[in-house]
């Protein structure tokens, strides 16, 4: 969608790309879970984007929830190396980290993780996986 957009794009918080990418995310994975089809839905959306998408669901799949974490300087320091390292992914998703990592750490610690009820792990990706990936993987297909 942003190659789609043009090189003059440059993603920000509710950009009009953003507010057309969130219904098609949830509609395609909503196509998916009602053709059969087991899907992972990955995304760093908080609670209040997922709730209301998820919930119509539970009559269609079993849910499963990992929800991932990590220390605030490593999820920073993961998000400079990235914004570095593409000028493509830069120009879609903007500079997070252009606040420095005081203002990094105070928007992390707001972030509301999902909270709908339905089996969850908490994976924490500091260093690894811990849990396993194997466990990740044997509690997502359980």
């Amino acid at each position: 969608m942003v190659h789609a957009a043009g090189g003059a794009f440059q993603g920000g918080h509710g950009d009009p790309l953003t507010e057309r990418t969130f219904p098609l995310f949830f509609d395609v994975v909503r196509t998916l879970v009602a053709g059969g089809v087991t899907v992972v839905a990955e995304a760093a959306f908080q609670d209040p984007r997922w709730r209301p998408e998820l919930e119509p669901l539970r009559e269609l799949a079993r849910l499963r929830i990992v929800r991932c974490r990590v220390d605030t300087a490593v999820a920073f320091d993961r998000a400079v190396g990235r914004a570095a390292s593409s000028a493509v992914r830069l120009s879609a998703h903007g500079d997070s980290t252009a606040g420095g990592l005081d203002q990094w750490t105070e928007a992390f610690s707001s972030f509301e993780h999902i909270s709908i009820d339905a089996p969850a792990l908490d994976v924490d990706t500091t260093d690894g996986y811990t849990p396993s990936l194997a466990a990740v993987v044997a509690f997502a297909s359980g």
